[in-house]
């Protein structure tokens, strides 16, 4: 009895499409769609189990919706010459609706219920043209790097150029001060030597007043420390009672 016909819809239909370079892992996209209303069981398998990695490789596709299967190329040494013999091979049937172990489905199925459908696999290389354009795209972009660089560049020459006249603006500057001190201090001195001339001339009697203001003023600033000291302990004790 033949088998029937494939209800999924396979995206692509007929070939995986794997472009190289294969030094890396390689994916490639098969969509399923189930367009009936029934659940379907899938299954994909390859001629060449140890050069893909397929997932999902298995499961249920809902009535009306659709899984993304991805298929992926482990890296090898390609050989234009060889032509690629791998095949892929997507099983179904209608899954019973009161499936409860796939695996065990699977198994009990019978001829008549399988659909499958087959796909081949292609393996392309870059072609010069690409190779060109690509190199010429990074030539491109390391290009205006460069040129934005100099652009950059030449803000932060004339930055340093205006550091270096601020600084020597600096320097001027410290230097009149210096001299201003130095003045300050010359001046500094002679009033000094002024004074020690004037305090020389003072009388005794001026002297011996001074010292009665001073022992006055001395005596003034004790009775104040004084009055103080016993204003802060008439506080401190008033607040000593309020606490307890």
């Amino acid at each position: 009895m033949a088998r029937a016909e494939q209800v999924l819809v396979l995206e692509p239909q007929h070939e995986l499409k794997f472009r190289g370079p294969f030094t890396d892992v390689i994916t490639a996209t098969l969509k399923l769609t189930n367009p009936t209303d029934r659940n379907v069981c899938f299954k994909v398998k390859t001629t060449a189990p140890r050069r893909y990695c397929v997932r999902p490789n298995s499961g249920v596709i809902d009535s009306g919706t659709s899984v993304n299967v991805s298929v992926m190329l482990q890296p090898f040494d390609y050989d234009p010459n060889e032509k690629s013999k791998h095949k892929f091979m997507v099983q179904s049937m209608l899954a019973p609706r009161d499936m409860t172990d796939m695996e065990g489905v699977w198994k009990e199925a019978k001829p008549e219920e399988l659909m499958d459908s087959k796909l081949r696999c292609t393996f392309e290389m870059p072609l010069e043209n690409d190779k060109t354009h690509e190199s010429e795209s990074i030539k491109t972009v390391s290009s205006s790097a460069s040129v934005k660089t100099e652009h950059s560049a030449l803000p932060k020459s004339a930055s340093a150029s205006l550091d270096d006249g601020e600084v020597k603006k600096i320097m001027e500057e410290c230097k009149q001060l210096q001299m201003e001190v130095q003045r300050l201090r010359e001046e500094n001195k002679q009033i000094r030597e002024n004074d020690g001339l004037r305090k020389r001339k003072v009388t005794p009697m001026a002297s011996h007043s001074n010292t009665m203001a001073a022992m006055t003023k001395d005596e003034g600033l004790s009775t104040r420390v004084l009055a103080l000291c016993l204003l802060f302990f008439v506080i401190g004790a008033i607040i000593g009672k309020l606490v307890l």
